[in-house]
């Protein structure tokens, strides 16, 4: 007896490239109830899950688009206080760099300056 192999007949959809106005007007229509989702994702050959997507995105860009945003030619965006406080952090911090790079500079002054005037031995003893 003969084992007959089976093959798999895989169906490939067309990769389509929708863009954003085809996107906006699917979402749209099922938003409106014009249409129905089945019948969008019918019409565009796309799976449920994709035009779902299409729908979270475009609420969240409907969101984000929405919310009220910092204007900076009414003032700064941070509070003054706030301001103030990274101001005099970022002084403090170049302080604590100058003075470190000074202190490192005469400490190596002053062992170049010890070395000059110490007398070798040798000399010390004729």
């Amino acid at each position: 007896m003969e084992k007959t192999e089976k093959t798999k007949i895989v169906k490939t959809r067309p990769v389509m490239a929708y863009g954003a106005m085809e996107k906006c007007r699917a979402v749209l229509s099922v938003w409106t109830e014009r249409r129905r989702p089945a019948e969008v994702c019918r019409e565009l050959s796309i799976p449920w899950m994709l035009l779902s997507l299409w729908q979270k995105r475009a609420m969240e860009g409907m969101l984000q688009a929405l919310e009220p945003r910092v204007k900076l030619d009414k003032g700064p965006a941070l509070s003054p206080r706030l301001q103030a406080l990274l101001e005099k952090k970022r002084l403090n911090i170049m302080t604590t760099a100058a003075q470190g790079k000074l202190e490192n500079r005469l400490s190596k002054a002053q062992e170049s300056r010890k070395q000059e005037t110490a007398v070798p031995k040798d000399e010390k003893k004729s």
